[in-house]
C-alpha cells in the first residue's frame, strides 16, 4: 500500500471521529445557586442584579435557559431564598464563568450594587452553591411546555438523600434504568432537570425539579403518580428497595424575568 494512500486513509478516519462523537447527547452540568437574604431591600437589589446584570450576561454567553425562582415560603420565612439554575454543556464553562463575568463591562456596570455593596450589608446574606450532573436519561435542562399563566405555576424542587453511595447510585438507577423518568414524563410532570449532586451540603443526594400549572394540578399529578400501575410495579421491585433516607421538598414560583 502506497504511503500517500495510507496517509489519506488515516485522515479520513480522524475526520470521521468528531462526527460520530457529536451524534451523542452530552450530559449537562447544572449550577444551582441559592441566595439567602433577609430584608425587602435585599430582595429588590437581588432582582435588579439578576434581571439586569446576570441573566443578560449569561445570554451574551449563549446560555438562554436560566431559571430564577423564589420560595413560596419567603413571605413567612426569616431566611428568604432565591434559586438560580444555570446549565453548562461542559464543566470548563462552569469553572470559567466568574472570569467571563469579571471581564464583561456591561455586566460590571449593571452589577454595581452587588459588586460595590458595603462589606457587612450586602444585597444577600450568603450564597449556597450546588453543582450537579444530569441523569443519562434526561441529559438536558428543559423549558417547561406548559400553557396558561406563568405566575400560577408551581415549581417543585426535590432532594433525595441516601445513607450510602451504593444506595444513592441505586436510586439514580431507578430513575434511569427503572425509567422513573419515563413515568413522570407520561404523566405530564414537565421536569426541568434531574441531577446527581457532585458538590453540595446534603450528599450523597440527587435533585430534580418538576413544573405544574397550579398547586391543584401538582396535587393531582402526584395522586396520578401514586396510583400509576407503572410506578406501583417499579416501587415493588426488590432491586430498588430502601434507597432513600430523607426527602426535602421546596415549592417555588418563577420570577417574571426567568427563562423557565
Amino acid at each position: 500500500m502506497k504511503p500517500v494512500f495510507i496517509f489519506s486513509f488515516l485522515l479520513l478516519l480522524i475526520a470521521g471521529r468528531p462526527a460520530a462523537q457529536s451524534s451523542k447527547t452530552v450530559r449537562e452540568y447544572f449550577q444551582l445557586q441559592v441566595f439567602h437574604y433577609t430584608s425587602p431591600e435585599q430582595e429588590q437589589q437581588l432582582d435588579r442584579y439578576l434581571q439586569n446584570a446576570l441573566l443578560p450576561a449569561l445570554h451574551r454567553l449563549n446560555n438562554p435557559r436560566i431559571g430564577v425562582f423564589k420560595a413560596l415560603s419567603n413571605d413567612t420565612a426569616a431566611d428568604k431564598k432565591i434559586y438560580v439554575i444555570i446549565p453548562f454543556h461542559e464543566l470548563q464553562q462552569w469553572t470559567q464563568l466568574s472570569n467571563h463575568l469579571q471581564k464583561d463591562p456591561k455586566f460590571l456596570q449593571a452589577a454595581a450594587d452587588e459588586q460595590n455593596s458595603p462589606n457587612k450589608a450586602g444585597i444577600y446574606d450568603c450564597i449556597e452553591t450546588i453543582l450537579l450532573k444530569s441523569f443519562s436519561k434526561a441529559p438536558l435542562l428543559q423549558i417547561p411546555q406548559l400553557k396558561g399563566d406563568k405566575a400560577q405555576r408551581v415549581y417543585e424542587l426535590r432532594s433525595y438523600e441516601s445513607s450510602s453511595e451504593k444506595r444513592f447510585r441505586n436510586k439514580v438507577a431507578m430513575f434511569n434504568d427503572g425509567d422513573e423518568i419515563g413515568i413522570f414524563r407520561q404523566l405530564g410532570f414537565n421536569a426541568v432537570f434531574y441531577g446527581e449532586v457532585l458538590a453540595g451540603p446534603r450528599m450523597p443526594n440527587l435533585m430534580y425539579m418538576t413544573t405544574h400549572a397550579s398547586m391543584e394540578a401538582r396535587n393531582q399529578n402526584w395522586k396520578n403518580f401514586g396510583s400509576s400501575p407503572a410506578w406501583k410495579k417499579l416501587n415493588a421491585m426488590e432491586t430498588y428497595k430502601d434507597n432513600v433516607s430523607h426527602i426535602d421538598i421546596t415549592f417555588l414560583k418563577a420570577t417574571p424575568y426567568s427563562d423557565l
